[in-house]
């Protein structure tokens, strides 16, 4: 048991983060965010929910292949399914852990569940035996335990832990209870548990309370925390990563004794690579990672940091990773020096990649006057989420938007070694250039979401568009990245990389069948 103060960090940025609107990950993406939350020092990574899909169960999989020094955990409802696709899709993991649930409240129980507190209490005991088949560490959460009876919390907690739970978590699922009731929830449970398994919670966002919440559990007897890199979950998301690792390190006053194994120098890196694969960035007056969290404008504030940063600043941006945008690299860089750029933002970036970015860092460089630490991030963050390219654009015109015109599009397109070049025209230059792209590569996909920012500042600044598109309309909408000192650049290659995501997918998926077959 950990019966010290280390806090456990359980990230589940690849499970309820996922959740969020318009989060949805590739295998390729989940595997990057999961290799950098271990570098981030992320004790548990929830990979997914393996019997959601046979793609989750596939991404898991080799997420569990991937990471070695993170314990890689699936959620699983009470039931015998679920549990043996969590457990088959951990087999590899070198730690591996099955997170199994069941609702607790009154009102799941009786209009979900349709079962008696009895009956609930033997479905999580049958739960919790079967699931120590596949792995010793076998996590059990209480659905909803934020509405639930604490008396009916002792019971089936005492009852799952003679089954072999040994994490025990007590979500508030719904983002209803105050600070203070959950720490009061969690110092009775406390009580009740003693040092028979670790309690954690799992609190989210809905009235603005996860991060409160969490860290009143934590100073009520709680020892492991679930949380997302950026806060990012269902409807207002979760407790965020950085706010609990930030406040545990900034408030060493109350919490001396408390540490975590967080690597609070990987929180930008991961925040950035999470914002960057979802689409979702954080709101600039974000804690710890928003544009704006280390920002001054007022005259009073910025004369004070002058003096000493610490007359507003409590935390420096460098311990999260974050250096003030510096002009070291430029067209005249060479590879050993662009290298060690990579090494000091915190990128572990192999040969033939190095190749790929160094190419990519050099035409950018050509482009653009001046080359910030955000430019790089962007770089590497747009190559090691790439998937399989059967489509490259080689070429794109466009014709010029004067008045009365008809704008146009002209394209060419390498299909797997054969170029194609083709022409449309829109009602509009984003309109031409999805319809000629369509027409090359004989898909058709409908926009249901764009969006372009400016990586750094300044007139010549790397745009970076996100676009979400339908392919298949029995399927969510496939995320596509593109980066481009030109916008319309940066639009085709977008779109481009969505339907790449799509065909990589549908290729997957026809994979994991075959071998369900």
């Amino acid at each position: 048991m950990n019966n010290n103060n280390n806090i456990i960090i359980f990230d589940t940025t690849l499970r309820d983060g996922e959740q969020s609107p318009g989060a949805s990950m590739n295998t390729g993406e989940k595997i990057q965010i999961a290799l950098q939350l271990e570098k981030l020092g992320v004790d548990v990574i929830e990979a997914g929910f393996a019997a959601a899909s046979p793609g989750d169960a596939d991404a898991i999989s080799k997420i569990s292949d991937a990471v070695r020094n993170s314990t890689i955990c699936s959620l699983s409802r009470a039931l015998d399914g679920d549990i043996k696709a969590a457990g088959n899709a951990i087999a590899k993991a070198n730690k591996r852990r099955i997170h199994t649930f069941i609702a607790t409240s009154p009102i799941h129980m009786e209009y979900k569940l349709k079962m008696t507190p009895q009956q609930v209490i033997k479905k999580a005991v049958d739960a919790v035996t079967y699931a120590k088949t596949f792995c010793d560490d076998v996590e059990f959460s209480c659905e909803d335990a934020g509405r639930s009876d604490v008396g009916f919390l002792k019971e089936i907690l005492d009852a799952v832990i003679n089954a072999g739970a040994s994490t025990l978590n007590i979500p508030d699922t719904v983002g209803y209870r105050m600070p203070s009731e959950m720490g009061a929830i969690i110092k009775t449970l406390h009580e009740s548990v003693g040092e028979r398994a670790i309690l954690s919670v799992h609190c989210h966002n809905d009235l603005g309370l996860a991060t409160a919440s969490s860290i009143a559990c934590i100073q009520n007897g709680a020892r492991q925390i679930e949380c997302t890199i950026n806060g990012l979950g269902e409807r207002a998301g979760n407790a965020a990563l950085e706010e609990i690792a930030m406040i545990l390190r900034t408030r060493k006053d109350i919490f001396k004794d408390y540490n975590t194994n967080i690597n609070i120098k990987e929180i930008y890196a991961s925040s950035r690579l999470v914002s960057t694969i979802t689409g979702i960035e954080p709101q600039p007056n974000k804690a710890i990672v928003g544009k704006n969290a280390f920002a001054h404008e007022s005259g009073i504030h910025q004369d004070g940091i002058l003096k000493n940063a610490q007359t507003y600043e409590i935390m420096s941006a460098k311990d999260i990773g974050l250096d003030k945008n510096s002009l070291v690299m430029g067209k005249h860089s060479g590879k050993h020096a662009f290298s060690e750029k990579l090494k000091n933002l915190g990128f572990s970036i192999g040969d033939d990649e190095l190749k790929t970015i160094f190419a990519r860092f050099k035409i950018l460089a050509d482009a653009k006057k001046e080359i910030f630490d955000d430019d790089i991030r962007a770089l590497v963050s747009a190559q090691i989420t790439k998937v399989k390219e059967v489509y490259k654009l080689v070429t794109l015109q466009l014709s010029d938007c004067n008045p009365g015109g008809v704008p146009s599009a002209a394209v060419t397109i390498d299909v797997e070694g054969k170029t194609i070049t083709d022409a449309a025209i829109g009602n509009g230059t984003m309109d031409a250039i999805f319809k000629v792209i369509d027409r090359v590569c004989g898909e058709s996909g409908k926009l249901k979401e764009y969006k372009v920012d400016s990586v750094t500042q300044g007139k010549d600044a790397l745009a970076r568009v996100v676009v979400k598109v339908v392919f298949d309309e029995s399927k969510p909408a496939i995320m596509g990245h593109g980066l481009s000192v030109d916008t319309m650049l940066a639009t085709a290659k977008a779109y481009i990389g969505a339907l790449n995501s799509y065909i990589s997918m549908k290729e997957g998926l026809r994979d994991i069948n075959k071998k369900l077959i």
